[in-house]
């Protein structure tokens, strides 16, 4: 086992918070960083039945076998926990009590903003990085790209296509029936791989919907399912008050790119090679890998993207307080002109930028252009975490 990127953080912040709470997707590691991170902690699982029963029916006496705190996991199994749990807190006044796990994001969001409102730090832990991949050997982009960054993968050297299978199959069994009453499953299947099938492009809910032959509200429902058990994420658009009208529709994108890659058919790295959303998959992967650089931070979402009516468009600007650096993602090995247009472009606006741009490709020859700084994929977060050493600095 290696430890996470996120460890020192949440090791860190328990000493400011009584409550920490792990959220992210199942199976990205929730249970064994708490337990690595805090191996002194009492460990209880809410999704054991017989815990579940104890807690529910005798929530004080549940508490009270733990004087020194504990590790609880699946906590949105039980949310009426969390009152016993603040009334403690309070009470005990003791910092870095509870270290709490959770899958479904906006469901425990809403049940801790009752319960713990000020009383708990909210981590958020996706599939390794990376960095923390690269643990387990140096792998290319395609196998990275088919593999995804699920832990179990890795650990247990098992094959990408059984897991991703096995995966999606429980997903839907346990979270979808827990969160929602679905009367065609095969539907919401063929939903979830469109999906899939439009990483990195605008979203849109009535070309979704007709193509799944379901309404549009079903479609946002469904879509907000993805969203609270961290299957998706929609990346926002960048909003200024510029002459240019910009778009106002969010982008999609997975939060595991495996997963993606799977539910398009994709099964090895010759499939995806010459793949048609070979250059979209990659930069889901990207995007995704920002984001997990600023989770591990303690930090939150705050990527967007710049879109303008004329078909002008930057992939991902990373915003720093009122500033924001444009990052241009291509899936070439070989640097083109063309690559920097859109950074160009963008940084005639006039804006207040933090860096002439970086383009982040698939090549290994890294450049500082006066258009732009040429970056292998694997290299934008050492870039990204100087500018916030330099910005707190």
């Amino acid at each position: 086992m290696i430890q996470r990127e996120l460890a020192p953080y949440a090791l860190k912040i328990t000493g400011h918070y009584p409550v920490v709470t792990i959220t992210g997707p199942r199976q990205s590691g929730k249970t064994t960083l708490a337990r690595l991170t805090f191996p002194q902690k009492a460990y209880a699982n809410l999704e054991h039945p017989m815990t579940r029963s104890f807690a529910r029916e005798d929530p004080a006496g549940f508490l009270a076998q733990f004087p020194g705190g504990a590790i609880i996991d699946e906590i949105q199994r039980l949310p009426s926990l969390l009152s016993y749990i603040q009334v403690e807190v309070d009470e005990k006044g003791e910092n870095g009590r509870y270290i709490l796990t959770g899958s479904q994001q906006l469901n425990m969001s809403a049940n801790i903003s009752q319960s713990l409102a000020g009383r708990t730090a909210i981590l958020r832990l996706l599939p390794f990085s990376c960095v923390e991949v690269k643990n387990f050997g140096d792998f290319g982009l395609d196998d990275l790209l088919v593999r995804g960054f699920y832990p179990r993968i890795y650990n247990e050297n098992l094959d990408s296509m059984q897991f991703y299978g096995d995966y999606f199959e429980t997903y839907i069994e346990r979270d979808v029936r827990q969160l929602a009453e679905l009367k065609n499953l095969s539907l919401f299947e063929k939903f979830v791989r469109l999906c899939a099938g439009r990483v990195g492009q605008l979203l849109n809910l009535n070309s979704m919907a007709n193509d799944v032959g379901v309404s549009q509200t079903t479609v946002r429902e469904w879509l907000s399912l993805l969203e609270t058990s961290f299957v998706v994420f929609l990346l926002q658009p960048f909003h200024a008050n510029i002459r240019k009208r910009l778009v106002k529709t969010p982008k999609l994108y997975f939060y595991d790119v495996g997963l993606a890659a799977w539910l398009c058919g994709i099964e090895t790295t010759a499939h995806i090679r010459n793949h048609p959303l070979r250059g979209h998959l990659f930069e889901n992967m990207v995007i995704a890998e920002i984001l997990k650089f600023r989770f591990n931070n303690g930090k939150r979402n705050n990527l967007s993207f710049f879109r303008d009516n004329t078909g002008n468009e930057v992939d991902v600007l990373y915003h720093i307080a009122d500033k924001v650096a444009p990052i241009e993602i291509k899936v070439g090995q070989t640097v083109s002109s063309d690559y920097f247009k859109n950074l160009i472009t963008f940084r005639k606006l006039g804006l207040h930028t933090l860096h002439k741009g970086f383009v982040a490709y698939a090549g290994d020859i890294e450049q500082n252009r006066q258009d732009g700084h040429v970056l292998n994929f694997k290299n934008i977060i050492n870039e990204l975490a100087k500018m916030e050493k330099e910005h707190a600095g």
